[in-house]
């Protein structure tokens, strides 16, 4: 991406960026229309509600994973072959070194995260069997997130959709055996999510192996380097911090919404389903914003850096825009997928409606913050995504329900995404822009 027109080269990673999340998401999607059409709301309730805890233990290691790719992007750009055999080598000594901690940690301490947020009591037994379950296929999960790290870093953006499109029909096979033909309900589901990451991690490894001979990478560790896993952390936790403050967010404010019952929850969890497909090209969009930072900043491009910063955040707004209104004019008959219950759905569009239409902000504020995160500037959107949720999201879904309506507490999402966007505009009056700035007029 250091070459060529700029939104071209950007969205062209990104495609695959973005249809390897829709893939992603249809791990969680599948799992609730299964669900929400063989068990019950208490079931969809659970699968719903248990994803938090799942994403607070994994993020902050999965955050190195973003490290890396920053890091391998950096080193592509000044054509540095060795450091990229050395950030390969460090990636997979990563995964082993944190697969044990976080399987215990998950298994033992999810249940109590679940108790915290005052799950329902006809959910609370299923969420912890889903939960743990998961956990199991924490080194697959860790394993594909560090590879994937490893190869958009390499701006290999389409690889990581075949291993997506692999394991997801891995998982959707699965889901209707296990599920619909067995009958183990929540189980079921767990245990196909669990080993479809196992399905993509192993994927991953081979095609490494065949595509990238000169990194010598190897499925198992063959040995590291403490300075660069220093050089990770250093990149990588902040972001893992970032997510996992989102996550905790996303914890607190699932507390509230679970004091409305299962019927709200299930209604939340489904809302969510069609917010993520909303959210994937945006998201996407600002991964491939990452990479081209960090490529290009290693190169010493400057001018693409100066162009990027100004028109990448505008133009992933209006997608976040255009996909908003889309997917709310037809979100009663997306919805209708999930379940026939009059009442979940009616929860349901009603949380599409209000969030939906405002996601514009939260695609410019999350393009900004990744433009940042290449250049390895990542402390001050890390403070703002933690003043997003814990200064805005959490009180206001707080304040609106203890004075307003508990079933109204989404509309404290589009309050924190206007917060976000207008707290990461002052990035262009910082000292890193004006470098930049200055260093694209001098070449040109």
């Amino acid at each position: 991406m250091m070459q060529g027109p700029i939104l071209r080269q950007v969205a062209l990673f990104a495609l695959p960026l973005c249809l390897g999340s829709i893939l992603q998401l249809l791990y969680g999607t599948v799992d609730s229309i299964v669900i929400g059409n063989f068990c019950g709301a208490s079931s969809l309730a659970a699968v719903g509600t248990s994803s938090q805890p799942v994403e607070v233990v994994m993020c902050l290691f999965l955050g190195i994973g973003s490290g890396l790719t920053i890091l391998v992007a950096q080193a592509l750009g000044r054509g540095d072959a060795a450091r990229q055999r050395q950030l390969a080598m460090n990636g997979v000594f990563f995964i082993y070194l944190s697969a044990l901690p976080v399987t215990l940690l998950g298994m033992a301490g999810g249940p109590l995260l679940l108790s915290l947020m005052n799950v329902p009591p006809d959910a609370f037994g299923h969420a912890v069997g889903y939960l743990r379950i998961v956990f199991l296929g924490t080194l697959g999960n860790l394993g594909y997130n560090i590879n994937a790290g490893l190869l958009r870093g390499l701006g290999d953006s389409r690889a990581t959709l075949y291993f997506l499109l692999i394991s997801c029909a891995v998982n959707i096979a699965l889901d209707l055996i296990f599920v619909a033909g067995l009958g183990w309900d929540v189980a079921g589901a767990a245990a196909a999510t669990a080993i479809a990451m196992y399905v993509s991690w192993l994927s991953s490894v081979v095609y490494i192996r065949k595509k990238y001979p000169e990194l010598g990478f190897r499925p198992l560790p063959w040995g590291h380097d403490w300075k660069t896993l220093r050089d990770m952390v250093r990149i990588g936790l902040p972001l893992g911090l970032n997510t996992s403050v989102f996550s905790l967010g996303h914890m607190a404010l699932q507390a509230l919404v679970n004091l409305q019952g299962s019927t709200f929850v299930a209604a939340c969890t489904i809302g969510h389903k069609i917010n993520g497909i909303t959210s994937v090209t945006i998201n996407a969009f600002a991964s491939a914003t990452t990479s081209f930072a960090g490529q290009n900043l290693g190169a010493g491009r400057y001018d693409r850096l100066y162009r990027a910063g100004r028109i990448v955040p505008l133009v992933n707004g209006a997608v976040g825009l255009g996909l908003g209104l889309l997917f709310t004019a037809f979100c009663r008959p997306l919805l209708g997928l999930f379940t026939k219950d009059s009442e979940v759905l009616g929860y349901a569009v009603t949380f599409v409606r209000v969030v939906l239409p405002l996601t514009w902000p939260f695609a410019v504020y999350n393009a900004i913050m990744s433009f940042s995160n290449g250049t390895g500037h990542v402390r001050y959107p890390t403070i703002i995504t933690a003043l997003m949720l814990w200064a805005v999201r959490i009180p206001s879904a707080w304040f609106i329900n203890r004075f307003w309506d508990g079933h109204m507490v989404m509309v404290s999402y589009p309050l924190s995404f206007m917060f976000g966007m207008l707290a990461m505009l002052p990035f262009y009056f910082t000292k890193l822009w004006r470098e930049i700035r200055e260093k694209a007029l001098k070449a040109s």
